[in-house]
C-alpha cells in the first residue's frame, strides 16, 4: 500500500516495536512506519533525509536512554528542518504534569500506551486522522 507520509516511531523497547508494527498493519499503515531506537538515533536518521522525504508524524516515547521523548521533541521543535513534522509522545505514564510539559514543548498530542489491540489500532487510526486533516489542510 502507498502513502503519501512516513511515520518515524521512536522506542527503545524491542517489543514495543512489534506490538506497534502490529497496530499500523492493523490500520493498513504497516508499510508506512519507520522505526528508531533512541532520540539520537531518530535525529541522526532525520537528518540525512532530504526535505521532500521527512515524516509527516513522529511518535515518541517518552521514557528512553541517550535522550528522553521530551528532550528529543525540544531538539525536534527548534531545529528548522524539522519543526514543522507533527510529534506526539506516548508512554506508560498518564502523568498530568509530564503531558502538560510535552504539550507546552510543541507535541500535538500526547497517548498512553494501549494495551489491547483494538486500543492500539484505535490510536493508530487517531494518528491517521490527525495526518490525513494535516494533508487536506495544505491542499
Amino acid at each position: 500500500m502507498n502513502h503519501d507520509y512516513k511515520i518515524l516511531v521512536v522506542d527503545d523497547d524491542p517489543e514495543d516495536h512489534f506490538i506497534m508494527q502490529e497496530y499500523f498493519t492493523e490500520a493498513g499503515l504497516g508499510d508506512a512506519v519507520v522505526f528508531r531506537e533512541n532520540g539520537e538515533e531518530a535525529l541522526t536518521y532525520l537528518a540525512t533525509l532530504p526535505a521532500n522525504g521527512m515524516p509527516a508524524l513522529i511518535v515518541l516515547d517518552l521514557n528512553m536512554p541517550v535522550l528522553n521523548g521530551l528532550q528529543t521533541l525540544t531538539m525536534l521543535k527548534a531545529q528548522p528542518d524539522f519543526r514543522h513534522i507533527h510529534v506526539v509522545i506516548y508512554s506508560t505514564s498518564n502523568n498530568d504534569h509530564e503531558r502538560q510539559q510535552c504539550m507546552e514543548q510543541g507535541a500535538r498530542d500526547y497517548f498512553v500506551k494501549p494495551f489491547t489491540l483494538q486500543d492500539g489500532t484505535t490510536m493508530v487510526e487517531r494518528f491517521r486522522q490527525m495526518l490525513q486533516d494535516e494533508l487536506h489542510q495544505s491542499s
